[in-house]
């Protein structure tokens, strides 16, 4: 497994944050040559499922996953969401971790403080050796590091 974490701090309310990092059809305009599809109606949590589809052109892979775990803020507290990849060619979790931000970056307290963010992930993708874990790990940092600025920034 490739293992990986991601940490942010934004002045958003945790809502926000939250809101905006769970809006799985939005990772697309951050994740190169990907297309998010949410599988299940709305609203999110535990079971709904998604994919991410991969590609260029007809060549790609899918990477289907579930919510197994879905704690939406409430009040201002933190939110947690565990999801599983239930995929044949990426394999894994990913967990998003949004939490009131006690460092000074919030503009008040409860509702009005800022955010601290973590993506954690782990993988593994078919056939690749483990050989390229780190490697892995260090384009998964990047990538999902930029998906989670994006969001964050509303773009």
């Amino acid at each position: 497994m490739s293992p990986f974490v991601v940490e942010r701090r934004t002045p958003l309310p945790v809502a926000e944050a939250w809101r905006r990092l769970t809006d799985w059809e939005r990772h697309t305009a951050t994740v190169p040559l990907t297309r998010i599809s949410v599988l299940t109606p709305p609203p999110d949590g535990v079971g709904t499922a998604f994919v991410a589809r991969t590609g260029l052109g007809g060549a790609g892979f899918d990477d289907p996953m579930r919510i197994v775990r879905w704690e939406p803020p409430v009040d201002g507290g933190p939110g947690f969401c565990r999801l599983e990849k239930t995929g044949r060619i990426v394999t894994g979790w990913a967990e998003i971790d949004v939490r009131p931000d006690d460092s000074g970056t919030g503009t008040g307290t409860g509702a009005d403080t800022g955010s601290w963010v973590r993506w954690r992930e782990e993988l593994r993708v078919w056939r690749l050796p483990g050989a390229f874990d780190a490697v892995t790990a260090r384009t998964g940092r990047l990538v999902f590091g930029r998906a989670m600025d994006t969001l964050l920034r509303g773009e």
